[in-house]
């Protein structure tokens, strides 16, 4: 008969407190991404009940995953026990495909539908915007007091780059020496700011629609309300497109490689990857080399929810109570900005 402590080992790794501290338990991959799951359907669960979620545009399983850690924050609080879940390289592997599906989006033949002119101006206000964020966020951080990186954890890596962009530069981050909070601080900045863009977003673009007299133009339309068709996922189709994922996040790391060692230049792995899938985008499209968007736009997606679930889960809600006050001034003044920038 197998003792409790040999049943636990296939659950994970338990570790007994000494000295005061709390025990400690560490769940293996496996049962990890069962957690995933639960937190996955359970903020699909929560938002499809809740009007004011939807209103808002919340990921769900930023939501669920939020409720998730402040869970494990009251165990650990409490002092029954600290759980953490071994989960690293599942979500540096969801994060890297996700960015590389995003890359594969930038079609240069679709830009050149859109209009040249307008996505260059597109371009150079985002990045405008971007600077005016970093700026602001560092200035205001030096007044109250608050770490640069975490300052700049408040600006444009989650303003404008959310979630899944503050998530990759926490690390970053701590190893030029920032608080081990770094990755926190900027995923619960990029929740809210989720929250604040929802709340201006509305009001703004009413009073510009207002002011200028916009009007919708009635041929831009989805292509499936154009043809009436609606895109099916098909197995094989998404087995090749898997693969090709898969390839392309591998071809990333030359390319990351590279713009990493660009001096004065410091690059989250991902960026490659994202390089990686608009540069086969452009070149399978001038070759006319078939492929999938549906079934990249699904992988895109499924592992989108993964990564947020297991950045969500995995947060250290504690370590934000030294900082929650600044963080909220930079935050505030960061939804001024981007009100009166738009």
């Amino acid at each position: 008969m197998p003792t409790v402590e040999k049943i636990l080992e296939y659950f994970g790794t338990y570790t007994p407190g000494v000295d005061g501290a709390v025990s400690a338990f560490k769940f293996e991959y496996l049962t990890s991404l069962g957690f995933a799951a639960i937190v996955i359907f359970l903020g699909h669960a929560i938002v499809k009940r809740s009007a004011l979620l939807r209103k808002f545009a919340i990921p769900a399983p930023v939501v669920s995953g939020l409720l998730f850690s402040i869970v494990i924050a009251i165990l650990k609080g409490s002092g029954l026990i600290a759980i953490s879940f071994n989960v690293s390289t599942i979500q540096d592997l969801c994060q890297n495909i996700f960015f590389m599906c995003v890359g594969f989006g930038f079609s240069w033949k679709l830009i050149r539908h859109a209009g040249g002119k307008l996505c260059i101006m597109i371009a150079v206000a985002a990045c405008l915007l971007i600077t005016l964020q970093d700026v602001i966020g560092v200035l205001v951080g030096q007044l109250v007091g608050l770490n640069p990186f975490l300052a700049l954890q408040c600006s444009s890596a989650s303003m404008s780059g959310g979630v899944g962009t503050a998530s990759a530069f926490g690390p970053i981050f701590i190893d030029w020496g920032a608080p081990e909070s770094a990755t926190t601080v900027g995923v619960t900045a990029g929740t809210l700011g989720n929250v604040m863009g929802s709340l201006i977003g509305g009001p703004v673009a009413a009073f510009l629609i207002s002011r200028h007299g916009l009007k919708s133009d009635p041929n831009d339309k989805p292509e499936s309300a154009v043809d009436g068709k609606i895109n099916e996922l098909n197995n094989s189709r998404m087995v090749s497109m898997f693969g090709m994922v898969l390839l392309l996040c591998a071809l990333g790391m030359p390319i990351y490689c590279i713009l990493d060692n660009i001096p004065m230049i410091e690059m989250p792995k991902f960026i490659g990857c994202l390089f990686a899938g608009a540069i086969a985008r452009n070149v399978m499209e001038a070759l006319n080399i078939k492929f999938y968007t549906p079934e990249v736009d699904a992988i895109e997606h499924m592992f989108l929810e993964l990564y947020l679930a297991l950045v969500l889960m995995t947060i250290d809600i504690t370590a934000l109570a030294d900082v929650a006050g600044q963080m909220g001034i930079i935050l505030l003044l960061q939804a001024a900005l981007m009100a009166l920038f738009a």
